[in-house]
């Protein structure tokens, strides 16, 4: 595709100035966890975690990706408190958060600003 894009085009297809970022999240709960325990922690990321960050969460319980709720990116300072709300969590035995990602196009590298 040609690189010589107008702006339009450009925040259509979210690149250059227009790229979001956000990040993929692994969880590892419990093996002993029963399904209302794990209904509970999954409201409670959501509303304490994701909502309360301005973040949305695409997935599953154990894997899925954080983006900002409406059009933009995350920042490092959301992505540590999410890391923070799941360190003080008793319900998994660990996660990973990978640093920020480009969440329409992976594979590509993140725009310095």
């Amino acid at each position: 595709m040609a690189t010589n894009r107008s702006r339009r085009l450009r925040k259509k297809l979210c690149v250059d100035e227009f790229q979001e970022l956000g990040f993929e999240l692994n969880l590892n709960l419990k093996e002993d966890l029963a399904d209302a325990a794990i209904d509970s922690f999954l409201e409670q990321f959501l509303l304490e975690a994701m909502t309360a960050n301005g973040l949305g969460y695409v997935g599953g319980d154990d894997f899925g990706l954080v983006c900002l709720a409406k059009r933009g990116s995350v920042n490092e300072e959301q992505r540590a408190a999410v890391e923070a709300w799941l360190k003080g969590r008793d319900d998994l035995v660990d996660f990973t958060a990978s640093p920020l990602i480009d969440v329409w196009h992976p594979d590509s590298a993140i725009n310095q600003a």
